[in-house]
């Protein structure tokens, strides 16, 4: 996120714009200025100088608010990413206004973005939850697959989260496994990205087939198959990171 900086406060000598990331479930309004009832308000750091609020505010349906997938393309990409984090921190707050362990009011724990209970001390994070996607090479083709749960004939990378005690490598080799059948070799780290749907870091690999042939587990995994860069089915929007791997791939064809 170029020019963007998390802080958890603003800077004391900050006296310039800001831009409010109100939100309504994972709807989101931006604006120069808080507007409405806000039940939470957080900090979520500097803009190429400008301080970015996330609040959630109060009622149903008001107009303005679009969904975090629908804003993408209709603000810049670095803003996108910023109401990403407002979502997630607003969800976090919202779930984590109880102790989760005797059920205590949580109060902020000082100098980190952390609830602390004040009666048994138990302190909770912001949640993250890692899942690697991969894509996994051919020769000259690709494995793509349909999940069980895309609404549309769309194709993409495999994916899913890292287990507890799991290094990212294993869990690229169990969830190809799991989800088709195959066996892999020559995992490679590419990129990550945050994906706020609802509280992911979505890690992206490469790997090559080493042994196999596709087996889908119906559970998952609706049809997957090798394709070329001439034969490739739908594929998903350039906002994810799974897109951003199948380019990285046509660019080397």
């Amino acid at each position: 996120m170029s020019g963007f900086i998390p802080l958890l406060a603003p800077p004391a000598d900050h006296d310039g714009p800001e831009l409010w990331f109100h939100v309504q479930g994972v709807d989101v309004l931006i604006a120069d200025e808080c507007i409405g009832e806000h039940v939470s308000v957080q900090f979520l750091g500097v803009l190429d100088g400008i301080a970015c609020w996330g609040a959630e505010v109060d009622g149903q349906g008001d107009g303005g608010f679009v969904g975090l997938r629908s804003l993408f393309g209709r603000v810049p990409d670095d803003q996108w990413t910023v109401a990403g984090r407002a979502v997630q921190l607003v969800e976090w707050e919202r779930t984590h206004r109880f102790c989760g362990r005797c059920a205590t009011p949580t109060e902020p724990s000082p100098g980190e973005r952390a609830k602390r209970c004040p009666s048994c001390g138990l302190v909770a994070f912001p949640r993250l939850a890692p899942a690697i996607i991969t894509l996994v090479e051919r020769d000259d083709r690709v494995l793509l697959a349909r999940g069980v749960q895309f609404p549309m004939p769309m194709y993409s990378c495999l994916a899913g989260f890292v287990e507890p005690g799991e290094t990212l490598e294993a869990a690229v080799a169990r969830e190809v496994r799991e989800e088709v059948g195959i066996e892999v070799a020559g995992v490679g780290y590419v990129a990550s990205q945050p994906w706020p749907f609802p509280h992911s870091l979505m890690i992206g690999f490469t790997a090559r087939w080493a042994s196999g042939e596709i087996s889908c587990d119906p559970r998952e995994i609706l049809d997957a198959n090798w394709y070329g860069v001439d034969d490739l089915p739908m594929i998903p929007p350039k906002m994810s990171i799974a897109r951003q791997l199948i380019d990285r791939w046509i660019a080397t064809q």
